[in-house]
């Protein structure tokens, strides 16, 4: 049990670190030089403070997306095993059991819909 648990926290801290790899791989790709600069010459072009904004936008919905997927995993983990315990035992509490399921899902799903919320404000 202890080699799974070390397991999960691996592929969540993986998770991260590809998450915030692919974000500042983002900002090269938008990180363009402006031919006018904004107010004054010493601050940053228009372009290169937009570049951080998305990188920082997809980096927010990586991260959103993942620990959202990684809450829901192991809330269903936890929640379903208790659930399926207690169902052996008196079978009348499956039904109650299984709302409580559901709710380790909508964290899933939130996480999911923030995710999607972020990544439509991306440039096409």
């Amino acid at each position: 049990m202890k080699t799974l648990r070390w397991m999960v926290v691996l592929a969540g801290v993986g998770g991260i670190l590809l998450a915030v790899t692919v974000a500042f791989g983002v900002r090269t790709v938008f990180a363009q030089t402006a031919e006018t600069p904004t107010v004054n010459a010493e601050t940053k072009t228009v372009t290169e403070m937009n570049s951080r904004y998305y990188m920082v936008l997809s980096l927010a919905a990586a991260v959103a997306g993942g620990l959202g997927f990684l809450g829901g995993g192991y809330a269903v983990a936890r929640v379903g095993a208790a659930a399926m315990g207690a169902a052996s035992e008196r079978p009348e509490l499956l039904i109650r059991s299984l709302v409580f399921v559901a709710l380790g899902e909508g964290i899933a799903i939130f996480g999911l819909v923030v995710a999607i919320l972020l990544v439509l404000k991306l440039p096409k």
